[in-house]
């Protein structure tokens, strides 16, 4: 029996490792620090099987998202991200919570034409223009740019901070050089953004690295830039003290409120018309995993900054300040809704430059999460009361360190995403937007866990928890977690609800294909 199939049944067991007491909202702005941070700041991180076709079996695809909440009418300027920072996707193969491989996005922003950008001749002299673009733009390289954004991709074996990276090498044309899109100011400045954007999709070959089980021919991926936002979230109603209705439990929704108890989609995905900036790879599983018997990787995403930065004051396009120092991170993101729902807000900036080997310290959260008392403290006349056993033992092996014989890769405690590479994609037209949180039976007392059942309908062990794709409702099945979904009835009163916030999330409203993450919205028709 080959590995990917022995190890198809245990994987399953992944669906305990949903996030504690999260639900309500990704990461966008959700520490004080990063609110004055936008460009670094990381909103979601997304790991899992490819699932395009056969051509890509064997790959993983990795996205982590940043600059979040943008409108697609943000001109002049739009969305670069910061070339004084550096942005970096994190794997851990040995479950020590210390990256084993890191690719690094450090990204460059440029006037064209050797520095003196578009100028026109404007009563004998020439004059910069004050927008980005002068002209329609329809490949990377277009002349009517003003000023152009790439960036270079490298790979670090061991600790990031460890050695130098080794540069990635574009197969286009041979250099270390790749390009990122304009975003999609509209319709007159790129006629088909779909088509545009596509031709920034770049091949590599990751260093040291010789890949197994995938196509001959086939290479790695890489795509940067801007796409549409894929969390949904029913974000104002959540925030205004959870301002939905209960119809359940007799709270009759009303003024346009959402029904936590009604249908998945309930048309409240507010933040479905902004934009968000996407760093997507899509790598061999082989070039991730420790070795072939070991199937499970670890991953995060993290942004840094130099320490010290010193306001220029005749600042030029390429030094508005002068920075320098050791790196210093400010954002990290691994399971979705962490820092912004689980971590108390006294915590939530040291979370954010905190390594996963330290997790450690942010234990009580987890053990002893807020989140399910805040929706007693609302809802508690209606029923809706928080589990009652303490610590949440449930949700400690799932948000620190993984599933006995499925996610365990050491005692070491640790948040991140993990993903089992051994368990086959979901085909998009297959998946379930409740993940592998479909696939159990509810407990029968407090001294066992749920009961791992491939026969229930819809059953679908390639989702999230077990690592998370586009189409999976983070938010939904987050909710129903915290509210003691792992946990059996006397323990949990309203473990059965299947609660909701009402924004709908399909994995058919995706792309079939990398980068997976829609085209953007577009500024103007």
């Amino acid at each position: 029996m080959k590995l990917r199939d022995r190890l198809l049944g245990g994987a399953l067991a992944a669906a305990t490792m949903l996030t504690p007491g999260t639900g309500m909202a990704s990461s966008h702005r959700e520490a004080p620090f990063i609110t004055k941070n936008p460009k670094v700041d990381g909103t979601d991180f997304y790991m899992f099987n490819s699932y395009e076709g056969a051509a890509r079996d064997g790959y993983v695809t990795l996205i982590a998202n940043y600059l979040p909440l943008q409108d697609s009418y943000g001109g002049p300027n739009y969305f670069t991200l910061d070339p004084e920072a550096l942005y970096e996707i994190h794997i851990d193969n040995t479950g020590d919570g210390i990256e084993d491989i890191t690719f690094q996005f450090d990204f460059d922003l440029n006037l064209t034409n050797n520095g003196t950008g578009v100028e026109l001749p404007i009563g004998g002299k020439n004059i910069n223009i004050p927008l980005a673009v002068a002209g329609s733009l329809s490949s990377p390289t277009d002349a009517d740019q003003n000023m152009i954004e790439t960036y270079k991709l490298g790979v670090v074996r061991g600790p990031r901070r460890g050695s130098a990276a080794t540069s990635v090498t574009n197969l286009a044309d041979n250099s270390t050089t790749f390009h990122k899109p304009y975003d999609n100011a509209g319709g007159k400045t790129i006629a088909n953004y779909a088509s545009y954007a596509n031709q920034f999709i770049y091949e590599f070959d990751m260093p040291g690295c010789t890949p197994t089980g995938v196509q001959a021919g086939t290479h790695s991926r890489v795509f940067v830039g801007q796409r549409r936002e894929g969390f949904a979230v029913n974000l104002g109603q959540v925030f205004d003290l959870v301002n939905m209705g209960v119809s359940a439990l007799g709270v009759t929704p009303a003024n346009g409120q959402a029904d936590l108890t009604g249908a998945a989609d309930q048309g409240k995905n507010i933040v479905g018309n902004k934009n968000i900036t996407s760093l997507a790879i899509e790598v061999p599983a082989s070039c991730l995993e420790r070795d072939a018997s070991s199937p499970i990787i670890a991953g995060w995403t993290t942004a840094s900054v130099r320490q010290a930065r010193v306001i220029n004051p005749t600042a030029t396009f390429k030094t508005p300040a002068r920075e320098g120092g050791p790196w210093v991170q400010v954002s990290r993101l691994g399971m979705v809704l962490v820092n912004e729902i689980v971590i108390g807000i006294k915590d939530k900036d040291k979370f954010n430059g905190s390594e996963p080997k330290d997790d450690g310290q942010f234990a009580d959260y987890v053990t002893n999460p807020s989140l399910p008392i805040l929706v007693e403290v609302v809802f508690g006349a209606t029923g809706a009361l928080a589990p009652t056993t303490y610590p949440r033992a449930d949700l400690v092996a799932a948000f620190l360190n993984g599933v006995p014989s499925v996610n365990v890769m050491s005692p070491t405690l640790f948040e991140a995403v993990r993903l089992n590479t051994a368990v086959p994609a979901t085909s998009r037209a297959n998946q379930n937007a409740l993940g592998a949180a479909t696939c159990f039976d509810p407990p029968a007392n407090n001294t066992v866990g749920p009961t791992l059942n491939l026969a229930r309908t819809g059953c679908d062990p390639a989702g999230f928890p077990n690592g998370r794709r586009p189409g999976d409702d983070t938010v939904d099945i987050a909710l129903r977690v915290a509210m003691g979904f792992l946990l059996d009835q006397n323990h949990a009163p309203i473990r059965g609800a299947p609660l909701v916030d009402g924004a709908k999330v399909d994995a058919r409203d995706f792309l079939a294909a990398f980068p997976y993450l829609n085209t953007p919205a577009a500024g103007a028709p």
